[in-house]
């Protein structure tokens, strides 16, 4: 969502998007958060939800219409060419986040995280299958040697970005050749396998 248009939530619900939302929200002394030369983008795009066993993709995909939950991003309009790229940023640049909003709690803030952030809840999401002697376990690294992602047997992944140790860790699952990611922020992501490679957030990897 470019030029011009507020986004106002109420708890776990967005209630308006349109002009001038924000400067009537003042008047009721709400948070305000200046967002000019940002854009806000859906929060959950193109991933699967895992609750209560798996659903169709189409049914989460996020929209920032009235009666929806707010999970959205906030980044410079200049790493939003479009929502996946948006999305994207949050994965490849997350000092550059000005907001992400989960369920209408905060989870990262100017490119910091949040005290006592929202995380992901628990239930229904089922336990991550035991994948010893698979063959997608062990250290995936992009050609840059940038990106090392370690995938265990037990269902965890470790991520070390341009030497930084644990900069992202979660939960993952895989279907056939897609990955789904629930990361400890409480964030989901996802990429795909290609043969030997393994796409994700911009980056192609192979195995270490």
């Amino acid at each position: 969502m470019k030029g011009g248009a507020d986004l106002l939530f109420v708890g776990s619900l967005v209630v308006g998007v349109g002009p001038a939302i924000v400067t009537a929200a003042q008047d009721d002394n709400a948070i305000v958060v200046d967002c000019t030369g940002m854009t806000i983008a859906p929060a959950v795009m193109d991933t699967v939800a895992l609750a209560d066993g798996r659903g169709h993709r189409s049914e989460y995909v996020a929209t920032l219409t009235p009666g929806n939950t707010p999970d959205f991003l906030v980044v410079p309009d200049e790493l939003a060419a479009d929502v996946p790229s948006a999305v994207a940023a949050l994965m490849t640049r997350p000092e550059q986040v000005r907001a992400l909003v989960a369920s209408g709690r905060p989870v990262l803030w100017a490119g910091t995280d949040v005290p006592g952030r929202a995380t992901a809840p628990e239930a229904g999401i089922p336990a991550c299958g035991d994948l010893t002697g698979s063959s997608r376990v062990g250290v995936w690294i992009d050609k840059y040697d940038f990106l090392h992602q370690e995938l265990t047997a037990d269902g965890r992944y470790d991520e070390t970005r341009g030497g930084r140790p644990h900069a992202y860790q979660g939960r993952y699952w895989i279907d056939g050749d897609r990955i789904d990611y629930l990361d400890d922020l409480g964030f989901w992501a996802y990429g795909e396998f290609q043969g030997d490679e393994l796409h994700h957030a911009g980056y192609v990897m192979k195995l270490g």
